[in-house]
């Protein structure tokens, strides 16, 4: 097999049916020394015809998603246990995108949240993408089970793309494209993000935008291709941009590489590139130039995340350990080396990293491979964050993130999730490296036995113990009566809201529930979602924080509830929790069982100057007349 020049076997995308069977992605005209014996041509399959190993193959990616995600379906009652609020969050979500079918209200912008502000829904991964094709599902069986479909098709499509992207267009082997596929969908960062973020983990449209992004190239059909990339485009940035920026960054980076080693064996390579990938900026620009307009300078827009978040970096000895989502991993040591459960972007493990560095050094020759390793290198780097941690220690070593933080767009990614990028990367070397020893064994037959024992156990070694674990799971508090029998209706109409005590945020994110329930059809105060700072000592600041700006009443409700002593009440504080009522345009306060509920029921009734009725489910304030009243007092405690 010649090892020269054969990215177009390799990464060949063009619409002929009969292609040389790949096996090295590039090497350069140097390596022509080492060339091998040419293998014959063979017929590949083309996209459309399945065989049953490749309906296996999908299958079984399904059936490791089903394993995952088991206890949201075998129980229906129960939420994430680790990141409950985002799982609240998106199947918000979900219920606006249903809404926006149904009603045909404004996709970009939301006022049923964060009332009367709203919430950017641009600015806040609205997943219309995802929510409208599911609106069947949601408006059948409600947002929480489609939150279940959401993730677990997420998962089972992301397998499905990279092992048909793998095995159509990378190599040959089926069973290397499966084994570089598993690794790309289920890596631990992958299951990690599946306790609360389907969003990151909706990776399908990856491979196919890698897999465009290279037919670029192909002479006479710029437009064609560019419009095709396009499309993926566009669609990845209503799933989730920030996954979209990455791989662009690693195409980015790959692409040049590649044009360095190819610019002179291949120089007309370059021109319908170029043209190619004019025709999708131009388009995806114009189609996406309002929605981030809107994002990014429209209502309740914000200007880069906070500066903590800023520095969630990945400690450098997460990479050889194992996350808490893999069977070899330990939950303490796992807490020691992540920022939270659903950050565990770095943990490869001592086998995966030490097969991903000796397939490297194995197909050195091949310059493609080893971009890809110094692409991820360079994502890891990045992911330490502005300051290197080793172990759960400081080493005052400044990371790559110090000086590229603070860059615009850059400013908006967590730097941890850089290390996330690397499972792609991983999975892809895999694949070629089991293509590579399929092979040495067919061209070399005398080393059938040591090759495939040697590739076999250093897979398995490396594999089995990242064997992903089924998501954690807790018996979630159940939307009240109040809500789900329409009782609410009595007292809320669309000039209204509902103010939940404590007011929804990313400690007790359930309310944002019980607005989905109703279709949105339920304004709230409050919200747990990304909202410009407003700190009054600094009226320039408008990084993101993850709760509304601070009320006097919501405050004072969050501290009782966090175990605080309640405090003397006051006629300032009950002007003040009138003053905040108002601002919400509140139509009710309502108070469900929980923690601390004598306390904040205690508390609330003190400041209204009269108690709560007991309806639905809740405890409830009718605050109309207070509200629709501008003469209207709380009562004092002496006239009570």
């Amino acid at each position: 097999m010649t090892t020269t020049d054969d990215l177009d076997a390799e990464l060949r995308a063009l619409e002929s049916e009969v292609a040389a069977e790949p096996a090295t992605i590039l090497s350069t005209e140097t390596d022509k020394a080492d060339e091998q014996e040419i293998q014959p041509a063979r017929r590949r399959l083309p996209w459309r015809v399945l065989t049953w190993r490749d309906v296996l193959a999908i299958a079984s990616f399904a059936a490791v998603a089903l394993f995952v995600t088991a206890p949201l379906w075998l129980n229906l009652d129960h939420e994430l246990r680790d990141d409950p609020q985002d799982q609240a969050f998106f199947e918000w979500m979900l219920a606006h995108g249903a809404r926006v079918l149904t009603d045909g209200v404004y996709p970009f912008f939301s006022d049923r949240l964060n009332y009367p502000d709203g919430v950017n829904m641009m600015a806040n991964t609205s997943v219309l993408a995802v929510s409208l094709p599911l609106t069947p599902i949601t408006l059948l069986f409600g947002p929480h089970v489609a939150f279940n479909v959401f993730l677990t098709g997420a998962l089972a499509l992301t397998g499905a793309s990279w092992y048909l992207v793998l095995s159509r267009r990378f190599v040959a082997s089926r069973a290397a494209a499966w084994v570089g596929a598993l690794v790309a969908t289920f890596a631990p960062s992958m299951v990690s993000h599946a306790g609360g973020h389907p969003n990151i983990v909706s990776q399908f449209l990856v491979p196919l935008i890698i897999w465009r992004t290279i037919e670029l190239r192909t002479p006479r059909r710029s437009v064609r291709n560019g419009l095709l990339l396009a499309g993926l485009l566009i669609w990845q940035a209503f799933i989730n941009l920030e996954i979209l920026f990455m791989t662009a960054v690693g195409l980015g980076f790959f692409c040049a590489a590649m044009w360095l080693v190819r610019r002179r064996a291949n120089p007309g390579e370059l021109r319908p590139f170029l043209a190619a990938l004019g025709v999708t900026a131009v388009t995806t620009l114009a189609v996406l130039a309002y929605p981030l307009s809107v994002q990014f300078f429209g209502p309740q827009s914000y200007q880069g995340l906070a500066e903590f978040v800023r520095g969630f970096g990945a400690d450098l000895g997460s990479f050889v350990s194992y996350s808490s989502r893999s069977v070899a991993g330990n939950d303490a040591v796992a807490a020691t080396l992540s920022q939270n459960p659903a950050e565990q972007n770095a943990f490869f493990g001592w086998g995966l990293v030490i097969l991903f560095f000796g397939l490297l050094l194995w197909m050195r020759r091949t310059p493609a491979v080893l971009a890809l390793g110094g692409i991820a290198l360079l994502f890891a780097a990045m992911s330490l964050g502005p300051r290197i941690i080793l172990d759960g220690v400081d080493t005052g070593i400044p990371g790559l993130w110090s000086i590229l933080h603070s860059i615009p767009v850059l400013d908006s990614a967590v730097p941890t999730r850089w290390a996330m990028a690397i499972a792609p990367i991983v999975g892809i070397v895999l694949a070629l490296g089991c293509q590579r020893a399929a092979e040495m064994v067919r061209s070399q037959p005398h080393t059938r036995g040591p090759v495939r024992v040697a590739m076999a156990t250093a897979v398995v070694m490396a594999l089995v113990p990242l064997a992903p674990t089924q998501l954690e799971t807790v018996q979630m508090d159940p939307v009240p009566e109040f809500v789900t029998s329409g009782a609410w209706r009595e007292y809320v109409d669309d000039d209204h809201a509902v103010v939940a005590l404590p007011l929804p945020d990313s400690s007790y994110p359930d309310p944002l529930r019980w607005s989905a329930e109703t279709g949105h059809d339920m304004r709230i105060a409050g919200a747990y979602a990304l909202l410009p700072n407003e700190n009054p000592q600094n009226p320039a600041d408008r990084t993101a924080v993850f709760s509304p700006p601070w009320r006097p009443t919501s405050g004072l409700i969050t501290s009782i509830r966090m175990g605080n002593p309640i405090p003397e009440i006051t006629d300032a504080r009950r002007e003040m929790t009138l003053a905040d009522l108002r601002y919400w345009n509140a139509a009710v306060v309502v108070l469900t069982p929980q923690t601390r509920d004598i306390e904040m029921l205690r508390t609330m009734s003190e400041l209204l100057g009269f108690r709560p009725t007991w309806t639905g489910g809740v405890w409830l304030w009718d605050v109309r007349d207070l509200v629709d009243d501008p003469e209207a007092r709380p009562a004092a405690e002496g006239d009570r």
